[in-house]
């Protein structure tokens, strides 16, 4: 667990080629919500990933990416988040493990993949919502470009990223080398569930943040 961390770690960086295949499957998403009453935000046709022809995003500080440290906080000042992280892995059926539903505040970052602020794509996910109501990423949808995350690390350091794209993806046809493929930055993810919503099924998608590391604190 992040908690034992004494700085002593040495991790290479873990390629997402190991878990690609059940990725690229779409069974390694978040596993459906619980209640969706209204329904939480979904993402605006303005915070899509879709730029003019050869425009790429170039964050205007490319920093030096961090070593590895495990992930201890996720704040997201303008949806109001702040919260603890937990270590997930996957599940026997293949899925990105979620925190436990009971504690609707709770993140949790993969493990077996980069540290955020590594070079590579990072990811934390989060429930949408639980049976109580809003959980901690219900707002994720409403996010825009330009947005700040910020992870505080059990090295005492906090990397910090800038949104660039808010997509929903269907868990049918989940585009896993996109959403977690190197670009050769340090990356983040924040995924949550979205999409339709029905009573016999939850969720039909997935709400994907996509953000890149402008500095470190």
């Amino acid at each position: 667990m992040g908690e034992d961390y004494n700085g002593s770690v040495s991790r290479k960086r873990s390629p997402w080629g190991v878990v690609a295949l059940v990725m690229l499957t779409g069974i390694a998403m978040m596993k459906n919500g619980i209640d969706v009453g209204l329904g939480p935000p979904q993402p605006a046709a303005a915070a899509s990933l879709a730029r003019p022809s050869g425009e790429t995003f170039t964050p205007l500080l490319t920093p030096k990416a961090l070593s590895y440290a495990p992930a201890a906080r996720v704040h997201i000042p303008s949806i109001e988040v702040d919260a603890p992280i937990m270590n997930v892995g996957l599940d026997s059926d293949g899925w990105i493990e979620a925190p436990p539903p009971e504690d609707p505040n709770m993140a949790g970052w993969y493990q077996n993949g980069v540290a955020p602020g590594q070079r590579g794509t990072a990811v934390v996910v989060g429930h949408v919502d639980n049976l109580s109501g809003p959980a901690v990423f219900y707002g994720l949808g409403s996010l825009e470009k330009g947005g700040r995350i910020e992870v505080s690390r059990f090295d005492g350091k906090t990397a910090v990223f800038e949104v660039y794209g808010v997509e929903v993806f269907s868990k049918e046809d989940f585009p896993g080398s996109r959403v977690y493929g190197d670009t050769g930055y340090a990356e983040l993810r924040v995924i949550t569930c979205g999409g339709g919503y029905s009573k016999t099924q939850g969720y039909d998608g997935n709400v994907v943040v996509f953000a890149r590391m402008v500095k470190s604190l």
